[in-house]
């Protein structure tokens, strides 16, 4: 029983990640000391609380509601990488699906005065068309999506730039309030922000990118669709041989993945909890704490809800850090370095499994010469 657990692949991503989360506060925490060691200790105590740094409980519960509405789009961002990883694909072009979904969803809202429906699905529709370029230039030019997706980044982020100027402040670089411009925008609440303090930012788009997990699961896992999709991932020849159609399947693959990306930031903006700035020159860091949010959930759609959460729990956390012992950066500091560290889940995974192998090979052996010992006192 002991072997088949350790060797349990649900089991070995669990343990993967807990030793990147343990290894990633303890440098942060070797950092904290290097820079004031006198408020180390409350410093990173603070990143771990959050919410809980707050002694009323309508207080946390309020700042807990504002940490999830962070979640779903960063949620859908794994998703999308996750999605586009399992079909032997890496979507770093996720930023710039995930600007071109703010730049869909915000432009309807506040130029067209749609409803929220209508926002959101346009955001879904125009972030699969931005996902199949370079599933197009993938499948019929051979460029690597690696390539297309980081230069496609950077044109999402200055198209959204220089559209949604037409519906920004005239004295700011922020676009417009969608609650005060357009309300019939905003994602309906479903009643949770009564658990949340009256926290109305919390919005319909937590259940909803739960449930698109557990559908990208059964999607993966459970369909005939995600059977070819996989297996055009692992050998896109061998794919052909079989009667696949690759070329589709590559293209289909990132037009989701784009769909989803786009989705999420729908998720975000539509809930009026940030304003776009039209003066942005860096590629949402939403897209890349994706990427770790999907390895950190050890590549799977429900490992990375919690993955997901975690992320941006400690993001949110370092906000409490005293700033007037460490300069306001030093939560990015903590954060990324447990975002990097998000990226060695499968190196350790490698390793158990390695060492697992050893261990049996010696068990193997060692049974092996106590037979031949057994069966040679028997003769």
């Amino acid at each position: 029983m002991k072997k088949s657990f350790w060797k349990n692949a649900a089991v070995q991503s669990m343990l993967a990640s807990l030793i990147c989360i343990v290894l990633g506060l303890l440098i942060g925490y070797i950092v904290l000391l290097f820079i004031n060691p006198a408020g180390a200790s409350d410093a990173i105590t603070a990143v771990i609380k959050n919410f809980m740094n707050y002694s009323r409980s309508t207080l946390q519960l309020k700042n807990f509601g504002s940490t999830l509405v962070k979640t779903a789009p960063l949620l859908m961002c794994a998703l999308s990488v996750l999605f586009a990883y399992k079909v032997g694909l890496f979507n770093i072009g996720v930023a710039g699906q995930y600007c071109v979904g703010i730049c869909a969803c915000l432009y309807a809202a506040l130029a067209w005065h749609w409803g929220w429906l209508a926002c959101l699905l346009f955001a879904v529709l125009v972030g699969a068309l931005w996902g199949t370029l370079p599933g197009l230039l993938k499948a019929y030019c051979n460029v690597n999506e690696v390539i297309s997706g980081i230069m496609l980044n950077w044109i999402g982020l200055y198209g959204t730039n220089m559209i949604l100027t037409k519906v920004k402040e005239s004295t700011s670089p922020y676009t417009f309030h969608v609650a005060t411009e357009n309300p019939k925008a905003i994602l309906p609440t479903l009643g949770l922000e009564k658990l949340f303090s009256g926290n109305n930012k919390v919005t319909m788009a937590i259940p909803l990118a739960i449930i698109l997990s557990v559908v990208i699961w059964v999607i993966l896992s459970k369909t005939k669709l995600g059977y070819e999709l996989k297996a055009t991932g692992n050998n896109k020849n061998a794919a052909k041989y079989a009667g696949m159609a690759e070329k589709r399947n590559i293209i289909m693959t990132l037009a989701i993945a784009g769909a989803l990306a786009s989705m999420g930031a729908a998720l975000l903006y539509l809930t009026d909890y940030e304003q776009w700035q039209c003066t942005t020159s860096s590629v949402p860091g939403m897209g890349f704490n994706g990427i770790a949010a999907t390895f950190l959930g050890g590549l799977n759609p429900i490992g990375t809800i919690f993955s997901s959460y975690f992320i941006q729990h400690i993001t949110s956390g370092g906000a409490y850090v005293d700033k007037t012992m460490y300069c306001s950066q030093i939560s990015d500091l903590i954060s990324s370095l447990i975002i990097y560290l998000c990226g060695f889940v499968l190196f350790l995974k490698f390793s158990m499994n390695k060492i697992i192998a050893k261990r049996e090979e010696k068990r193997a052996a060692a049974e092996k010469a106590a037979a031949a010992v057994k069966e040679g006192g028997d003769k």
